[in-house]
């Protein structure tokens, strides 16, 4: 074979990485806001007078449409939509893995560019279908500061916030991979769920704590629930934080989702130790803060989250504590028998003792659901995400760039 040959090949081989390199570097349209998005379009030259045009075209293309390929934009004349390929990016991230659970859960591993790690990050999204409704869980972070420690996810350390780019993008594929775009063909190698099994709901409780990357969230979510786009309700998102409190406050009055708290403990000094943020904002300041949150009834409540761990928080006691902590809060209550991972040192209350603190606290007037573990088998469960993005020390990132330059990302 000719030595031209072989280069040939080897440059072909390469085209991807290198397209994906450059795709990176440019700047996304997903995750702008309408304002934004039109000064980045007048910063390429884009006139005055057609800028609200622009972006109402564009903001249709990318959330209603769904598509992730500037030509695809027939309404759109082709001298701009060059001008936007040669500027901007709003390619889907890359899938590392797809996996599919006994139960339909599925579980995506996406890579996305490295801004500022050292390396491309990846991290997990999963779909839960369920009769009627599907529910995607969404990550806001790479890794945890949280530490809790019964949670798989929180044994990965931070490496840094998503952006709302990122986070959208996790809705955007998954909304691709299920045929879940209307007016639109369903894309070639799709997984199609059965009827009534799309993305209804979505809930932030992927991989890392929402409230401490709250501006990207913000901006992402005030997206998503645009009547316009994406046009989820508001009641159909829930962000769920470990106690944040003074987030707390400005979620109610800056996003108006539901909220749900990763409760786990009725005493300070227990929850302390299994949600080592209630150190700096502790059971009273967190339910004075659930108490004051915007648009409270029995239609709007928030919902608690409870992990069933046992001979730690599962005792009569902890359920008649319970109740009276919540006294006076619209609420309720999803018990989670806990999910096990390599390492752990807990186990899951017996499932006749679940049972009987539901009845306890269904019988004080709240509803108590036991929630189905879903997708166990591909660690897709509460508290089980977790990727393998590490940071990178500085040596090793400068020696990892200097591959890229050399190799163009070649293993």
């Amino acid at each position: 074979m000719a030595a031209t040959e072989i280069l040939n090949r080897v440059e072909i081989a390469k085209a991807p990485q290198v397209r994906a390199a450059v795709e990176a570097e440019k700047p996304s349209l997903i995750g702008l806001l309408r304002g934004d998005m039109a000064k980045a379009l007048v910063e390429k030259g884009v006139p005055e007078r057609q800028v609200k045009m622009r972006v109402s075209q564009l903001w249709h293309w990318l959330y209603v449409r769904g598509v992730s390929d500037f030509d695809h934009m027939t309404n759109v004349s082709k001298d701009m939509r060059e001008m936007l390929k040669q500027h901007f990016t709003i390619a889907r991230p890359e899938i590392v893995e797809e996996q599919i659970s006994g139960d339909g859960t599925r579980k995506w591993l996406l890579r996305f560019p490295a801004r500022g790690a050292g390396r491309p990050v990846e991290i997990e999204t999963v779909y839960i279908p369920e009769e009627g409704r599907g529910t995607l869980c969404i990550s806001s972070q790479v890794g945890c500061t949280l530490t809790c420690s019964f949670c798989h996810t929180g044994t990965q350390k931070l490496v840094r916030n998503l952006t709302a780019e990122e986070i959208l993008a996790q809705l955007l594929l998954a909304r691709d991979r299920l045929g879940d775009f209307p007016e639109r063909d369903t894309p070639q190698g799709a997984i199609v769920p059965a009827e009534g099994r799309k993305i209804t709901n979505i809930v932030m409780m992927g991989m890392g704590e929402p409230l401490y990357n709250f501006e990207q969230v913000k901006t992402a979510l005030l997206i998503a629930s645009d009547g316009e786009g994406l046009s989820l309700s508001k009641r159909r998102i829930t962000l769920s934080t470990s106690g944040i409190v003074p987030e707390i406050y400005r979620t109610g009055e800056e996003i108006g989702v539901m909220l749900a708290i990763s409760l786990h403990a009725v005493r300070d000094d227990l929850r302390d130790m299994l949600v080592p943020i209630n150190k700096k904002y502790p059971l009273k300041e967190l339910m004075d803060a659930c108490r004051a949150y915007p648009g409270l009834s029995n239609a709007r409540r928030i919902t608690f989250e409870y992990v069933m761990l046992k001979d730690v928080n599962d005792s009569l006691e902890d359920a008649k504590q319970l109740v009276k902590l919540l006294k006076g809060v619209p609420a309720k209550i999803n018990l989670i028998p806990f999910n096990p991972w390599p390492g752990t040192n807990y186990q899951c209350s017996d499932w006749e003792h679940i049972e009987k603190f539901a009845d306890f606290i269904n019988q004080a007037g709240y509803a108590s659901p036991i929630r189905t573990p879903r997708g166990r088998d591909i660690l897709a469960a509460c508290g089980q995400l977790k990727s393998e993005s590490e940071r990178m020390r500085k040596v090793d990132r400068l020696a990892f760039e200097a591959m890229m330059i050399a190799n163009h990302g070649e293993d």
